[in-house]
């Protein structure tokens, strides 16, 4: 009853997870879109920054933006901020159901750094909260400089938090770990500067003062930043569905090159918006950037030891044919986990309900072992059971081997 609770638990934080995360999204896209398709018209109110005539669902909308304040206060205001909210609680429920309550398992690799449950989860939030203060206090700190070079410096500092992380956590730990940092950034954008600062200017409204346009000038900017950081953050999200992205050795470069295609493809889209042609060109960098990606996750891979001794010294180790030896590997290192009667704590069933007790499991899942174990490091998580390059290796001629027959 345990285990099913706790399972339906985890599928609904991240069924909602995904909803708000699509509202989210589609709002920040939306809005982006439509700041950046305003035109001037004598017909809007005086004021008024432009307006946008848009169709949908059968009707027109007039929709006019005035860049401070209206002269006077509407009856109803629609705040776009529990989409944001929603999105961040329900990622960092996810989180601790997923990693914080199993970091041994997805979060710590002693190879890198040895560290307990509670150091890793207590490194985890302050490195999140850390990199918000840091963000932050640049974005303070460069109000006038300019957008490219700004942008240049916010992905040095990404990178560098994305090799710290390397270095502390486990491939699959430190990739979360970066997502959960651009994703509260995004969120405290919302909570800490967006919001506040329309709360003033609709605070000096009721109160028949002029609002300070610093305000909203600061609310767009952070709103852009969202908009760039989104790709990038979606691209994290599903990672974890393909090892061979977030568990070789330079996955923290591939987090860089690919916040820069995010970046591109988002500012392609804005000034697709404005009206104006867009730059088609940019596609050039964006698939070059890409096919380095897939570059450097194949020069990335782990390395398998052909080591002639130590695989005959395996092979002539009570089996003798290479699927015994695959399959002595696979007992000894992944069924802990990968039984029918997990041994490992908190784990009631086999992750994905894949069984490896016997021959006829192995070769039934040897394609998820090959990308798990073989072209990646995401198995075992944080190589807690020290599999060794020889083994791989070995795994890698067993499934070279199936596909030839």
């Amino acid at each position: 009853m345990s285990y099913v609770f706790f399972e339906w638990t985890e599928f609904l934080v991240r069924w909602f997870h995904v909803i708000a995360g699509i509202a989210w999204i589609g709002s920040s896209f939306y809005f982006i879109a439509l700041d950046l398709s305003l035109r001037n018209s004598d017909n809007i109110p005086k004021g008024a920054h432009g307006e946008a005539w848009q169709v949908h669902g059968g009707g027109f909308y007039r929709i006019i933006k005035y860049l401070i304040a209206p002269s006077k206060m509407p009856n109803e205001l629609t705040w776009f901020k529990w989409e944001a909210y929603g999105t961040w609680i329900s990622g960092f429920l996810l989180l601790t159901i997923v990693y914080y309550l199993s970091a041994e398992l997805y979060m710590i690799d002693v190879e890198r750094f040895d560290i307990s449950q509670f150091e890793a989860i207590l490194i985890s939030i302050l490195g999140i909260i850390m990199g918000w203060i840091v963000y932050d206090q640049i974005c303070k700190f460069t109000v006038n400089m300019n957008l490219n070079m700004l942008a240049f410096f916010m992905l040095l500092v990404f990178t560098f938090f994305s090799w710290i992380f390397f270095q502390i956590f486990s491939f699959r730990g430190a990739f979360i770990q970066i997502g959960s940092m651009l994703g509260t950034i995004m969120v405290a954008n919302v909570l800490m500067i967006i919001i506040p600062g329309q709360k003033k200017v609709v605070d000096s409204l009721l109160k028949g003062k002029k609002p300070d346009s610093k305000h909203g000038i600061t609310a767009k900017q952070r709103s852009l930043h969202n908009n760039y950081l989104t790709l990038p953050v979606i691209f994290i999200m599903i990672s974890n569905h393909y090892p061979i992205i977030y568990a070789t050795k330079f996955s923290w470069v591939i987090i860089s090159l690919i916040i820069i295609v995010g970046a591109l493809i988002r500012h392609f889209f804005n000034i697709k918006h404005t009206g104006v042609k867009p730059p088609y060109w940019i596609w050039a960098p964006i698939s070059m950037i890409i096919l380095l990606s897939i570059f450097i996750t194949e020069i990335g891979k782990p390395k398998l030891i052909n080591n002639e001794k130590n695989s005959l010294r395996i092979l002539d180790k009570i089996p003798k044919t290479l699927i015994t030896a695959s399959e002595e590997i696979i007992i000894s290192k992944c069924s802990m986990c990968h039984a029918r009667k997990p041994l490992w704590d908190n784990l009631s069933s086999p992750p994905k309900m894949v069984v490896l007790e016997t021959k006829e499991d192995i070769i039934k899942h040897i394609d998820g072992i090959y990308s798990q174990a073989v072209a990646s490091y995401a198995m075992p998580p944080g190589n807690i059971t020290f599999i060794e390059g020889s083994d791989r290796h070995i795994l890698k001629i067993l499934y070279e081997k199936i596909k030839k027959l």
